[in-house]
């Protein structure tokens, strides 16, 4: 005779997400949080220019949309990326999609730094803040995406920046029914907005909310994006995210089993009397946090080989003699020392250029034409200022592996 079926049980109490910050594990977690600011704010003294960190950073947000999309199952390429935020879409349906996804997720986020900006004493972890992340989100998506699809494959309309309305399975996870939402969601940021958590915690906290938000799953469709994108909000608040020059999406991406195994090992119950003192498992809370906080410090490592300003000059060179075969030498060289200078000063005149490029200034003419022609760099009129380009027709020398054609 077979067993019956364990019954998953309905979590009604706000309680039952508890603990909302793990215990276990508190020195690896602290020494962790130490070194991720650490290491981040080195990583912005990298690059010395801050037009170059912003234009880097930029690219970036680019591929912070292309690893959420390969998260969730869709593949978008940075061509495609580029080609969406013109408003160059495919006719292809399933690769239109995915552009749209793309350009929604790195449009949302400009906001979202810009409104953090504005708004210093905004509380993040609102039920208000987390719905207009949704909001935003799906209000720049087509009427064609603007719908979820249950288990059994029954596709509903999506209500943007609205709590669920109706009761999910997410495996073998239970979220609390959609008439208990608000009071979850209250606790939510009653505990995670608290003055209470220490600044040495906040990182801590950060990875734990990041679970406790997927574990409420709050919205119809879109919890994975809008929990990572909180997530980028708080890193801005901490000041951990180098100004935008490195995201934890690329690391879960990278590592994407490891990661849902880790959230579906924090959504465990209790272990035992030796397994905290809440509802679900501190053990597993503190693995997940132990596995989001070492992401991060890994890619904010990736960065910095990345971002060395010698390493990352002399790719630039690399890539004016690999691309541009049909150039004298001496003009090649002669425009590597000029797109190095932009790198370091972020924008220059024309007649320093010049000088830089060891040239006269009519054959620095020439050379400056010429790098503007092919996209190495830009400037806002004939005669401006020249500053360097960061695009997908250089990614693969200036920033190899930056994206990376992983496996769905």
């Amino acid at each position: 005779m077979k067993k019956p079926l364990k019954e998953i049980p309905v979590p009604t109490l706000v309680s039952s997400m508890e603990p909302l910050l793990p215990s276990a594990r508190r020195p690896e977690l602290a020494q962790l949080s130490v070194d991720i600011i650490g290491r981040s704010q080195a990583l912005i003294q990298r690059i010395p220019s801050v037009i170059s960190r912003q234009r880097i950073a930029a690219l970036v947000h680019e591929m912070n949309s292309y690893y959420s999309n390969l998260i969730e199952g869709h593949k978008t390429f940075p061509r495609e990326i580029e080609r969406a935020m013109r408003n160059d879409f495919d006719e292809r349906s399933e690769s239109r999609h995915n552009q749209h996804l793309a350009k929604a997720h790195i449009s949302v986020e400009r906001l979202m730094r810009s409104r953090l900006a504005q708004e210093p004493k905004l509380c993040i972890q609102s039920t208000d803040f987390i719905t207009w992340l949704h909001h935003e989100f799906y209000r720049l998506l087509p009427a064609e995406l603007q719908s979820g699809q249950h288990q059994n494959g029954r596709r509903y309309p999506l209500a943007s920046g609205k709590l669920r309305d109706f009761e999910v399975d997410v495996g073998a996870h239970q979220p609390p029914p959609h008439a208990r939402l608000p009071d979850f969601m209250q606790r939510f940021e009653h505990f995670y907005s608290s003055q209470r958590i220490l600044a040495t915690n906040q990182l801590v906290a950060l990875a734990a909310a990041h679970h406790r938000l997927a574990w409420i799953h709050p919205f119809g469709d879109g919890n994975g994006r809008i929990a990572r994108l909180h997530s980028q909000a708080w890193l801005i608040r901490c000041q951990a995210d180098g100004e935008g020059l490195w995201t934890i999406s690329r690391a879960l991406a990278r590592q994407r089993s490891e990661y849902y195994a880790s959230l579906r090992a924090a959504d465990e119950s209790r272990r035992g009397d030796l397994d905290g003192r809440g509802n679900l498992s501190d053990a597993g809370l503190a693995e997940f946090c132990l596995f989001f906080l070492r992401s991060m410090l890994d890619q904010i490592d990736f960065m910095a080989s990345l971002l060395d300003l010698q390493s990352l000059a002399s790719r630039m060179q690399t890539h004016v003699h690999l691309t541009y075969p049909s150039w004298r030498s001496k003009e090649r060289e002669s425009i590597a020392r000029i797109l190095k200078a932009a790198l370091i000063e972020g924008e220059m005149d024309r007649g320093h250029a010049c000088r830089v490029a060891g040239v006269s200034p009519a054959t620095g003419t020439k050379l400056i034409a010429k790098a503007l022609q092919v996209g190495l760099l830009d400037s806002p009129s004939p005669k401006g200022a020249l500053s360097p380009v960061f695009d997908a027709n250089v990614l693969e020398t200036y920033f190899p592996k930056l994206y990376q054609d992983l496996p769905l």
